[in-house]
Protein backbone atom coordinates (compact mmCIF):
# COMPACT_ATOMS: atom_id res chain seq x y z
CA UNK A 1 0.00 0.00 0.00
CA UNK A 2 2.01 2.91 -1.33
CA UNK A 3 -0.47 5.72 -0.70
CA UNK A 4 -3.63 6.42 1.32
CA UNK A 5 -5.63 5.55 -1.80
CA UNK A 6 -4.59 1.90 -1.64
CA UNK A 7 -4.51 -0.77 -2.78
CA UNK A 8 -6.04 -2.74 0.09
CA UNK A 9 -7.69 -6.12 0.59
CA UNK A 10 -10.63 -6.54 2.97
CA UNK A 11 -12.51 -9.48 4.45
CA UNK A 12 -15.88 -7.81 5.04
CA UNK A 13 -17.96 -5.08 3.43
CA UNK A 14 -17.85 -3.17 6.71
CA UNK A 15 -14.08 -3.08 6.33
CA UNK A 16 -14.54 -1.88 2.76
CA UNK A 17 -16.86 0.93 3.85
CA UNK A 18 -14.56 2.12 6.64
CA UNK A 19 -11.47 1.91 4.43
CA UNK A 20 -13.32 3.93 1.80
CA UNK A 21 -14.32 6.52 4.42
CA UNK A 22 -10.59 6.84 5.22
CA UNK A 23 -9.78 7.61 1.58
CA UNK A 24 -8.85 4.17 0.24
CA UNK A 25 -10.08 3.87 -3.35
CA UNK A 26 -8.57 0.61 -4.66
CA UNK A 27 -10.10 -2.30 -2.72
CA UNK A 28 -10.60 -6.04 -3.22
CA UNK A 29 -13.33 -7.71 -1.20
CA UNK A 30 -11.62 -11.09 -0.99
CA UNK A 31 -14.46 -13.37 0.10
CA UNK A 32 -16.70 -15.14 -2.42
CA UNK A 33 -19.51 -12.80 -3.47
CA UNK A 34 -23.24 -13.41 -2.90
CA UNK A 35 -26.18 -11.58 -4.53
CA UNK A 36 -27.30 -9.78 -1.36
CA UNK A 37 -23.94 -7.96 -1.12
CA UNK A 38 -24.01 -6.50 -4.61
CA UNK A 39 -26.15 -3.42 -3.77
CA UNK A 40 -23.45 -2.33 -1.31
CA UNK A 41 -20.74 -3.00 -3.89
CA UNK A 42 -22.60 -0.96 -6.50
CA UNK A 43 -23.27 1.90 -4.09
CA UNK A 44 -19.58 2.14 -3.21
CA UNK A 45 -18.55 2.01 -6.84
CA UNK A 46 -21.04 4.78 -7.63
CA UNK A 47 -19.23 6.87 -4.98
CA UNK A 48 -15.92 6.48 -6.80
CA UNK A 49 -14.48 3.50 -4.93
CA UNK A 50 -12.87 0.91 -7.21
CA UNK A 51 -14.20 -2.06 -5.24
CA UNK A 52 -13.66 -5.46 -6.89
CA UNK A 53 -15.19 -8.79 -5.87
CA UNK A 54 -14.01 -12.38 -6.19
CA UNK A 55 -15.81 -15.48 -7.40
CA UNK A 56 -15.11 -18.99 -8.61
CA UNK A 57 -18.28 -20.14 -10.40
CA UNK A 58 -20.32 -19.41 -13.49
CA UNK A 59 -23.35 -18.96 -11.21
CA UNK A 60 -21.67 -16.10 -9.39
CA UNK A 61 -20.39 -14.56 -12.62
CA UNK A 62 -23.91 -14.54 -14.03
CA UNK A 63 -25.53 -12.76 -11.10
CA UNK A 64 -22.67 -10.25 -10.95
CA UNK A 65 -23.13 -9.56 -14.68
CA UNK A 66 -26.91 -9.30 -14.26
CA UNK A 67 -26.58 -6.80 -11.41
CA UNK A 68 -24.06 -4.82 -13.45
CA UNK A 69 -26.41 -4.62 -16.43
CA UNK A 70 -29.35 -3.58 -14.25
CA UNK A 71 -27.29 -0.81 -12.62
CA UNK A 72 -25.53 0.27 -15.80
CA UNK A 73 -22.28 -0.03 -13.88
CA UNK A 74 -19.80 -2.84 -14.51
CA UNK A 75 -18.62 -4.62 -11.36
CA UNK A 76 -15.00 -5.82 -11.64
CA UNK A 77 -14.43 -9.40 -10.54
CA UNK A 78 -11.37 -11.58 -10.04
CA UNK A 79 -11.59 -15.32 -10.51
CA UNK A 80 -10.41 -17.10 -7.37
CA UNK A 81 -7.87 -19.82 -8.15
CA UNK A 82 -7.32 -22.91 -6.02
CA UNK A 83 -3.54 -23.08 -5.76
CA UNK A 84 -3.29 -25.73 -3.03
CA UNK A 85 -6.60 -27.48 -2.32
CA UNK A 86 -6.92 -25.49 0.91
CA UNK A 87 -10.22 -23.72 0.35
CA UNK A 88 -12.23 -22.22 -2.51
CA UNK A 89 -11.30 -21.53 -6.11
CA UNK A 90 -11.17 -22.92 -9.61
CA UNK A 91 -8.30 -25.22 -10.54
CA UNK A 92 -5.77 -23.46 -12.81
CA UNK A 93 -5.88 -26.48 -15.10
CA UNK A 94 -9.69 -26.32 -15.49
CA UNK A 95 -9.69 -24.24 -18.65
CA UNK A 96 -13.35 -24.99 -19.38
CA UNK A 97 -14.46 -23.55 -16.04
CA UNK A 98 -12.16 -20.53 -16.26
CA UNK A 99 -13.31 -19.63 -19.74
CA UNK A 100 -16.97 -20.11 -18.87
CA UNK A 101 -16.62 -17.74 -15.92
CA UNK A 102 -14.79 -15.24 -18.11
CA UNK A 103 -17.50 -15.43 -20.76
CA UNK A 104 -20.29 -14.95 -18.20
CA UNK A 105 -18.59 -11.86 -16.80
CA UNK A 106 -18.41 -10.23 -20.22
CA UNK A 107 -22.21 -10.07 -20.23
CA UNK A 108 -22.14 -6.80 -18.27
CA UNK A 109 -19.44 -7.12 -15.62
CA UNK A 110 -15.65 -6.83 -15.90
CA UNK A 111 -13.01 -9.53 -15.66
CA UNK A 112 -10.31 -7.86 -13.58
CA UNK A 113 -7.98 -10.85 -13.24
CA UNK A 114 -7.17 -13.87 -11.08
CA UNK A 115 -6.46 -14.19 -7.36
CA UNK A 116 -5.36 -16.89 -4.94
CA UNK A 117 -4.60 -17.33 -1.26
CA UNK A 118 -2.14 -20.11 -0.46
CA UNK A 119 -3.63 -20.91 2.94
CA UNK A 120 -2.10 -24.36 2.80
CA UNK A 121 1.32 -22.75 3.23
CA UNK A 122 0.61 -22.44 6.96
CA UNK A 123 1.08 -26.19 7.22
CA UNK A 124 4.48 -26.23 5.47
CA UNK A 125 7.79 -26.45 7.31
CA UNK A 126 11.32 -25.82 6.13
CA UNK A 127 12.85 -23.22 3.83
CA UNK A 128 12.95 -25.46 0.76
CA UNK A 129 9.33 -26.57 1.19
CA UNK A 130 8.16 -22.98 1.67
CA UNK A 131 9.98 -21.86 -1.46
CA UNK A 132 8.38 -24.68 -3.41
CA UNK A 133 4.95 -23.76 -2.06
CA UNK A 134 5.43 -20.11 -3.01
CA UNK A 135 6.34 -21.18 -6.52
CA UNK A 136 3.28 -23.45 -6.64
CA UNK A 137 1.12 -20.48 -5.67
CA UNK A 138 2.70 -18.21 -8.29
CA UNK A 139 2.50 -20.85 -10.99
CA UNK A 140 -1.20 -21.46 -10.35
CA UNK A 141 -2.30 -17.88 -10.99
CA UNK A 142 0.14 -17.28 -13.82
CA UNK A 143 -1.09 -20.43 -15.57
CA UNK A 144 -4.73 -19.44 -15.04
CA UNK A 145 -4.03 -15.95 -16.40
CA UNK A 146 -2.37 -17.52 -19.45
CA UNK A 147 -5.46 -19.66 -20.15
CA UNK A 148 -7.68 -16.57 -20.06
CA UNK A 149 -5.39 -14.37 -22.12
CA UNK A 150 -4.86 -16.98 -24.81
CA UNK A 151 -8.64 -17.13 -25.20
CA UNK A 152 -8.78 -13.36 -25.64
CA UNK A 153 -9.90 -12.36 -22.16
CA UNK A 154 -8.20 -9.48 -20.34
CA UNK A 155 -6.37 -10.40 -17.15
CA UNK A 156 -4.60 -7.27 -15.87
CA UNK A 157 -4.40 -8.38 -12.21
CA UNK A 158 -2.55 -11.54 -11.14
CA UNK A 159 -2.78 -11.59 -7.36
CA UNK A 160 -1.19 -13.88 -4.77
CA UNK A 161 -1.22 -13.67 -1.02
CA UNK A 162 -0.21 -15.46 2.13
CA UNK A 163 2.35 -14.40 4.69
CA UNK A 164 4.51 -17.56 4.52
CA UNK A 165 4.77 -17.42 0.73
CA UNK A 166 5.32 -13.65 0.73
CA UNK A 167 8.50 -14.28 2.74
CA UNK A 168 9.57 -17.37 0.82
CA UNK A 169 8.94 -16.42 -2.82
CA UNK A 170 12.08 -16.48 -4.95
CA UNK A 171 10.42 -14.90 -7.97
CA UNK A 172 7.15 -13.10 -8.63
CA UNK A 173 7.37 -13.18 -12.42
CA UNK A 174 3.92 -12.66 -13.87
CA UNK A 175 2.43 -11.53 -10.54
CA UNK A 176 1.11 -7.98 -10.21
CA UNK A 177 0.40 -7.84 -6.47
CA UNK A 178 1.02 -9.66 -3.19
CA UNK A 179 -1.58 -9.55 -0.42
CA UNK A 180 -0.19 -10.57 2.97
CA UNK A 181 -2.17 -9.77 6.11
CA UNK A 182 -0.58 -11.11 9.30
CA UNK A 183 2.73 -10.05 7.73
CA UNK A 184 2.17 -6.72 9.54
CA UNK A 185 2.19 -8.05 13.12
CA UNK A 186 3.38 -11.67 12.83
CA UNK A 187 2.39 -14.20 15.50
CA UNK A 188 3.41 -17.52 17.02
CA UNK A 189 2.09 -19.56 14.09
CA UNK A 190 4.27 -17.60 11.69
CA UNK A 191 7.24 -17.94 14.05
CA UNK A 192 6.59 -21.69 14.21
CA UNK A 193 6.65 -21.89 10.43
CA UNK A 194 10.01 -20.15 10.54
CA UNK A 195 9.48 -17.22 8.18
CA UNK A 196 9.65 -14.71 11.04
CA UNK A 197 11.16 -14.91 14.53
CA UNK A 198 9.61 -14.58 17.97
CA UNK A 199 11.29 -11.17 18.26
CA UNK A 200 9.45 -10.02 15.12
CA UNK A 201 6.03 -10.39 16.76
CA UNK A 202 4.66 -6.88 17.25
CA UNK A 203 1.38 -7.67 19.00
CA UNK A 204 0.86 -8.83 22.57
CA UNK A 205 -1.77 -8.81 25.30
CA UNK A 206 -0.74 -7.06 28.53
CA UNK A 207 -2.09 -9.03 31.49
CA UNK A 208 -1.84 -8.94 35.28
CA UNK A 209 -1.18 -11.78 37.70
CA UNK A 210 -4.31 -12.34 39.81
CA UNK A 211 -3.38 -15.43 41.79
CA UNK A 212 -1.48 -18.69 42.18
CA UNK A 213 -2.07 -22.42 42.51
CA UNK A 214 1.42 -23.26 43.72
CA UNK A 215 0.80 -26.99 44.24
CA UNK A 216 -0.15 -27.24 40.57
CA UNK A 217 2.59 -24.96 39.30
CA UNK A 218 0.07 -22.41 38.03
CA UNK A 219 0.05 -18.63 37.83
CA UNK A 220 -3.35 -17.11 37.09
CA UNK A 221 -3.72 -13.99 34.95
CA UNK A 222 -6.67 -11.85 33.90
CA UNK A 223 -6.37 -12.79 30.23
CA UNK A 224 -8.43 -15.83 29.26
CA UNK A 225 -9.81 -16.75 25.87
CA UNK A 226 -11.85 -13.54 25.74
CA UNK A 227 -8.51 -11.71 25.57
CA UNK A 228 -6.43 -14.25 23.63
CA UNK A 229 -9.10 -16.00 21.50
CA UNK A 230 -9.65 -19.75 21.27
CA UNK A 231 -7.15 -20.11 18.43
CA UNK A 232 -4.76 -23.02 18.99
CA UNK A 233 -2.91 -22.70 15.73
CA UNK A 234 0.43 -23.88 17.13
CA UNK A 235 -0.99 -27.17 18.41
CA UNK A 236 -0.04 -28.97 15.20
CA UNK A 237 3.43 -27.42 15.06
CA UNK A 238 6.67 -28.76 16.49
CA UNK A 239 6.32 -26.40 19.48
CA UNK A 240 2.86 -26.10 21.01
CA UNK A 241 2.55 -22.63 22.51
CA UNK A 242 -0.74 -23.31 24.29
CA UNK A 243 -2.83 -20.14 24.21
CA UNK A 244 0.22 -17.88 24.05
CA UNK A 245 3.87 -17.42 24.96
CA UNK A 246 4.45 -15.47 28.18
CA UNK A 247 6.95 -12.59 28.33
CA UNK A 248 7.93 -10.04 30.93
CA UNK A 249 6.39 -6.57 30.71
CA UNK A 250 9.10 -5.47 28.27
CA UNK A 251 8.30 -8.34 25.90
CA UNK A 252 11.21 -10.66 26.70
CA UNK A 253 9.98 -14.28 26.70
CA UNK A 254 10.34 -16.32 29.86
CA UNK A 255 11.92 -19.73 29.36
CA UNK A 256 9.20 -22.20 28.28
CA UNK A 257 6.40 -20.28 30.01
CA UNK A 258 3.05 -20.52 28.22
CA UNK A 259 -0.66 -20.09 28.79
CA UNK A 260 -1.51 -23.78 29.10
CA UNK A 261 -5.26 -23.28 29.49
CA UNK A 262 -7.79 -20.50 29.22
CA UNK A 263 -11.21 -19.90 30.71
CA UNK A 264 -13.36 -16.95 29.73
CA UNK A 265 -11.45 -14.38 31.81
CA UNK A 266 -8.73 -16.51 33.46
CA UNK A 267 -5.51 -17.57 31.81
CA UNK A 268 -3.51 -20.35 33.42
CA UNK A 269 0.25 -19.90 33.05
CA UNK A 270 2.65 -22.78 33.62
CA UNK A 271 5.96 -24.16 32.44
CA UNK A 272 5.63 -26.02 29.17
CA UNK A 273 5.06 -29.77 29.81
CA UNK A 274 8.34 -31.68 29.65
CA UNK A 275 10.49 -28.61 30.25
CA UNK A 276 12.97 -28.23 33.10
CA UNK A 277 12.38 -24.47 33.24
CA UNK A 278 11.57 -22.86 36.58
CA UNK A 279 8.29 -21.03 37.19
CA UNK A 280 9.19 -17.36 37.78
CA UNK A 281 8.22 -15.58 40.98
CA UNK A 282 5.44 -13.25 39.85
CA UNK A 283 3.44 -11.62 42.66
CA UNK A 284 -0.18 -10.59 42.33
CA UNK A 285 -0.29 -7.41 40.25
CA UNK A 286 2.82 -8.20 38.22
CA UNK A 287 2.43 -7.54 34.52
CA UNK A 288 3.21 -9.97 31.73
CA UNK A 289 2.92 -9.75 27.96
CA UNK A 290 1.43 -12.69 26.12
CA UNK A 291 2.29 -13.26 22.46
CA UNK A 292 -0.68 -14.69 20.51
CA UNK A 293 -0.97 -17.74 18.30
CA UNK A 294 -3.01 -15.83 15.73
CA UNK A 295 -2.71 -12.05 15.55
CA UNK A 296 -5.99 -11.68 13.66
CA UNK A 297 -8.04 -13.69 16.15
CA UNK A 298 -6.51 -12.01 19.20
CA UNK A 299 -6.78 -8.53 17.71
CA UNK A 300 -10.46 -9.16 17.04
CA UNK A 301 -11.05 -9.53 20.80
CA UNK A 302 -10.12 -5.90 21.44
CA UNK A 303 -11.39 -2.47 20.39
CA UNK A 304 -8.01 -0.78 19.99
CA UNK A 305 -4.26 -1.19 19.80
CA UNK A 306 -2.02 0.63 22.27
CA UNK A 307 1.16 1.48 20.40
CA UNK A 308 4.53 1.41 22.18
CA UNK A 309 8.01 1.67 20.73
CA UNK A 310 10.26 -1.35 21.08
CA UNK A 311 10.38 -2.55 24.68
CA UNK A 312 9.11 0.75 26.06
CA UNK A 313 5.91 1.18 28.04
CA UNK A 314 4.97 4.71 26.94
CA UNK A 315 1.80 4.62 24.86
CA UNK A 316 2.57 6.77 21.83
CA UNK A 317 -0.71 6.24 20.02
CA UNK A 318 -4.03 4.42 20.18
CA UNK A 319 -5.34 2.85 17.00
CA UNK A 320 -9.06 2.09 17.21
CA UNK A 321 -10.14 -1.13 15.53
CA UNK A 322 -13.52 -2.54 14.63
CA UNK A 323 -15.29 -5.78 13.96
CA UNK A 324 -18.45 -6.90 12.25
CA UNK A 325 -19.68 -7.30 8.71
Amino acid sequence: MESPAGPATVSTLKEARLFADAGVRDIIYAVGITPDKLPTVLAMRAQGVDLAVILDSVEQARFVAEASRAAGLAIPALIEIDSDGHRAGAAPSDAERLLAIGAALTEGAELRGVLTHAGGSYGVRGEAALRAFAEQERRAVVDAATVLREAGFPCPVVSVGSTPTAHAAQTLDGVTEVRAGVFVFSDLVIAGIGTQAIDDIAISVLASVIGHQRDKGWILVDAGWMAMSRDRGTKAQAVDQGYGLVCDAAGNPYDDLIVIDANQEHGIIAVRPGSNAVLPELPVGARVRILPNHACATGAQHDRYHVVRGTGDVIEAEWPRFGGW
